[in-house]
């Protein structure tokens, strides 16, 4: 079984920067489609041209690789145990070749690991059943953004104002539309969902995942089920959240359902939303040998459509940023961003928040934002460098622009009141990047110029000055008080309130 972890190191590389066919596919008809919101096909159009920059360029789609989760599938007389050591040898490497992002972190101490191996990292399940001369094994790569937007219900149970959700199919379609709407575009939506209705809270949330394993294009062979579906993709889309919460007619790409039995007291509805950069591969390989027989979801072949084109108007800004800079700027501008930025994450913000900076921030921008990097020849190389979602430095970011200077705030999904008083008060402004548009971001790199705290934080969670050319961003929290992301969550919040009401008063022809 030799080839067996020449495989899974294969797996890895391709599932890092290959979507599957049936996952494009929907990409590129959202974008296609999306005729209702100029910012939403913006970014539509992106995400499309970064998917196809990262299969060309064998480069990651999105920085945040997630931990790598496998489904493995093999005969009774296979060493599980040997199995597993060969796809962690297979993390591992990958790794250390700049494939996967150092995402494992010691809970208690916050220690992280160069390689990707702790307790309980890498996931692998192994399941019963498959052929008898075959291995199977499915590979999940879920970024913490659309991990953290997971919702769970216990049925019957208040939707924060939008009324009660009891033990039934109406119940449950409630549910599931308000975990879209509590989304929003920390996500990076539109987005993809597998749902479980019942189960313990444990194994929901696992059915619920399971279901993203589901090809897009499959039937659900339950009919009460294959309807839930049905309703949440009309629905779910009428909400107008759109791509990455700017608004439009695309909040939701698929949805899939499954069921398991449950205790009589208990009721869950169990939601695993997965961003656009929907990242599942699998091989079936020979049981004797490993060598590969086949590609489960077909990857993406493609390179047309590489290139994407901005709106007329872009503004064009170079840092450092004065304060008129930033007050000529509005909520929906377009800008093009030069020169030097600083990435900032949570332990970055904490430091911040308390002590000085290790260079002066005046007027430059910091940026959510934890790279994929390697070194080559003593320089740092940026492979990937998306946003991170925004909101979890909420409780930090107006004391680090009063104390430090900052005149932009980099990153995704939008901020909360207090960043949105200081931006005003302050004189900056929040520029939405395009969430998991990584490769063409890394495009955007320079140079390195310096990093601190790598030994202390580590990658991830390290502070890098980096330099950057047509950094492509848009405002949606200027430095008048405005903000996109309350906008299109009040209206979102008006759609939610009106379709609630048509699921507890369905006209006749509705089949809700």
């Amino acid at each position: 079984m030799r080839l067996f972890g020449e495989n899974m190191l294969r797996l890895i590389e391709a599932c890092i920067s290959t979507l599957p066919r049936d996952v494009f596919k929907k990409i590129e008809g959202a974008y296609r489609s999306e005729t209702s919101n100029a910012l939403a096909q913006l970014a539509l159009s992106i995400m499309r041209a970064n998917a196809i920059a990262a299969m060309i360029h064998r480069a990651p789609i999105c920085e945040d690789t997630g931990i790598p989760t496998f489904y493995v599938r093999c005969p009774d007389e296979l060493k599980r145990s040997q199995l597993s050591a060969q796809i962690k040898a297979a993390v591992e490497e990958a790794t250390s070749l700049g494939l996967l992002r150092p995402n494992c972190i010691d809970s208690i101490t916050g220690e992280s690991s160069p390689n990707n191996i702790g307790i309980g990292v890498p996931i692998i399940h192994f399941d019963n059943g498959g052929e008898i001369d075959k291995v199977e094994v499915c590979l999940l790569l879920k970024g913490a953004g659309s991990e953290n937007q997971n919702r769970q219900y216990s049925l019957p149970c208040e939707l924060d104002g939008f009324g009660l959700a009891e033990r039934n199919t109406r119940g449950i379609l409630k549910c599931v539309l308000h975990a879209l709407y509590m989304a929003q575009g920390f996500g990076c939506s539109p987005g993809f969902i597998g749902v479980c209705v019942g189960g313990d809270r444990a194994s929901g949330y696992e059915c619920a995942k399971r279901q993203l394993l589901r090809s897009l294009d499959d039937e659900n062979g339950d009919e009460q089920l294959r309807q839930l579906e049905v309703d949440v993709m009309r629905l779910g889309n009428e909400l107008g959240v759109g791509a990455l919460g700017f608004g439009g007619a695309h909040t939701l790409l698929s949805c899939k359902f499954g069921k398991l039995h449950r205790h009589p007291a208990s009721f869950f509805v169990s939601v695993a939303y997965m961003c656009w950069a929907y990242r599942r591969l699998g091989m079936v390989m020979d049981a004797k040998t490993g060598k590969l027989i086949r590609w489960l979801y077909e990857p993406t072949h493609t390179d047309e459509g590489l290139n994407f084109t901005l709106p007329s108007g872009v503004k064009e800004l170079s840092t450092p940023l004065t304060e008129g800079d930033v007050r000529r700027l509005s909520v929906g501008d377009v800008v093009k961003l030069n020169g030097v930025i600083y990435t900032g994450r949570d332990m970055v913000h904490m430091r911040l928040s308390q002590s000085q900076a290790p260079n002066d921030l005046r007027g430059y921008a910091i940026y959510h934002c934890g790279p994929m990097a390697v070194k080559r020849n003593d320089r740092w190389v940026v492979l990937a460098a998306g946003p991170t979602t925004s909101i979890r430095h909420e409780p930090y970011q107006a004391s680090v622009i009063e104390r430090h200077g900052l005149r932009a705030v980099i990153g995704k999904g939008g901020m909360g009141a207090r960043t949105k008083e200081a931006l005003k008060r302050f004189g900056a402004v929040y520029l939405h990047a395009i969430g998991g548009a990584a490769k063409l971001y890394a495009d955007c790199i320079e140079d390195v110029e310096d990093v601190w705290w790598l030994d202390e934080f580590g990658l991830v969670e390290a502070m890098w000055k980096l330099k950057v050319k047509n950094f492509v961003a848009v405002v949606t929290m200027d430095a008048h008080g405005n903000s996109l992301h309350d906008a299109v969550r009040e209206s979102s919040a008006l759609a939610l309130e009106r379709i609630m009401h048509s699921i507890n008063h369905p006209c006749a022809d509705c089949k809700v």
